[in-house]
């Protein structure tokens, strides 16, 4: 059965809404946000009132109860504006929100979707200093203690970690490894245990405004129900699902953000003047905004196709992999073409375009690279490929 999500009418008055905010609001913030690399907490309370933290949340847990389709055109319209803007909210609705509604146990879904969805920050801890894609490697161990869960590690470039309330936190509950991952599982570790530290937020080469930072763990000391679904093993599997919808966040960013630095590019090569024209009357100048905007195209096709097929419940893994390698990828070119249409301006920082150019980077490495997810849909096709060949 698809997912029906919000009313369209209320939708589209939404999304009305949020285009009127991104420009009015959001992009003339921007330049305060780079210069003190932090979003003001009177726009983190305007977008907390908006319901920009609960856009998947069921309804009954304070959510807006939203279908991946208007999930990701939301962060699609939400992602013309500095990606830290998406950053802050991404995590509580894409990783964490998708792991409880899909894996939490009643009370854990009482007990954190509501807050999660007025605000409260969430962080999602998998990547480790000798592991990411590769749980296998994973060190943070979870040991049962009488009643308790005892953990112990260190997580890395984890996103939000310095403002978060909740961390889901991944950590392995078998010292042998196991098929499909059963040796990894998820707990739901409030950030403010005795043990758990947050180091110091990375610099980084561009998303001013949102925060990684290394997360350790001490001996902390978590109650039985902190296990994800009460259920050992399960871990993985709930990271991975939520991965699906992380993937096409990503997606919707590159596509949102693309559209932003084609239109930066498309108006300073019409306001540019060179041998007594604007710029982009030069068929090579105008080659690159052609091949921006066909390649956008693509990717916000790609994008809606990807989350129609998540609500109609079809197997996504290769549509979600490959929308969001695309579209990051997509997004990349776009900003590259960027800065080469405004010339020497596009390598100074006075120009957006090389601000565009670092922000877009990350997106071909976060949320699985472009290499592993080239791996993710050729191990797929090959799957695939083999069932049909048995029948």
């Amino acid at each position: 059965m698809a997912e029906h999500g919000m009313d369209q009418e209320t939708f589209g008055q939404f999304i009305e809404q949020l285009e009127r905010y991104v420009r009015e609001r959001l992009i003339p913030a921007e330049e305060d946000i780079i210069a003190n690399d932090r979003i003001p907490e009177d726009i983190l309370d305007e977008m907390r009132d908006m319901g920009l933290f609960g856009l998947t949340m069921p309804e009954e847990y304070g959510g807006a109860a939203m279908n991946t389709a208007q999930y990701v055109e939301t962060i699609r319209v939400l992602s013309y504006a500095l990606p830290a803007y998406r950053s802050i909210i991404s995590i509580n609705i894409g990783m964490v929100c998708s792991a409880l509604k899909n894996g939490g146990t009643e009370a854990q879904k009482q007990e954190w979707l509501p807050r999660l969805a007025a605000g409260e920050i969430a962080c999602f801890g998998l990547t480790e200093p000798g592991s990411g894609s590769d749980s296998a490697a994973m060190q943070t161990t979870a040991r049962m203690d009488g009643n308790e869960w005892v953990l112990n590690g260190t997580k890395r470039y984890i996103t939000n970690s310095p403002h978060a309330k909740l961390g889901l936190i991944m950590a392995r509950t078998s010292k042998e490894n196991q098929p499909k991952n059963a040796h990894v599982s998820a707990f739901l570790v409030p950030m403010d245990t005795d043990g758990v530290s947050v180091g110091k937020p990375d610099k980084k080469m561009g998303q001013s405004g949102s925060h990684i930072a290394d997360v350790m763990l001490d001996d902390v000391r978590l109650p039985a129900d902190a296990l994800l679904g009460g259920e050992e093993g399960q871990g993985f599997r709930f990271a991975m699902q939520s991965l699906d919808n992380g993937r096409l966040s990503i997606a919707a960013a590159s596509c949102g953000y693309g559209k932003r630095i084609l239109d930066t590019a498309l108006r300073y090569s019409t306001e540019r003047q060179a041998f007594g024209e604007p710029i982009s009357q030069f068929q090579l100048i105008q080659a690159m905004l052609a091949d921006s905007r066909a390649e956008l195209y693509a990717g916000e096709c790609m994008l809606r196709d990807a989350a129609a097929r998540v609500d109609a419940k079809e197997k996504s893994i290769i549509e979600a992999a490959s929308a969001k390698m695309f579209c990051s990828e997509m997004c990349n070119r776009i900003a590259d073409r960027c800065v080469q249409v405004h010339g020497g301006a596009g390598y100074l920082a006075e120009y957006e375009a090389e601000r565009f150019y670092r922000d877009s980077r990350i997106y071909t490495i976060y949320e699985g690279t472009t290499q592993i997810l080239q791996l993710v849909i050729a191990k797929n096709m090959l799957r695939d490929f083999a069932a049909g060949a048995q029948r």
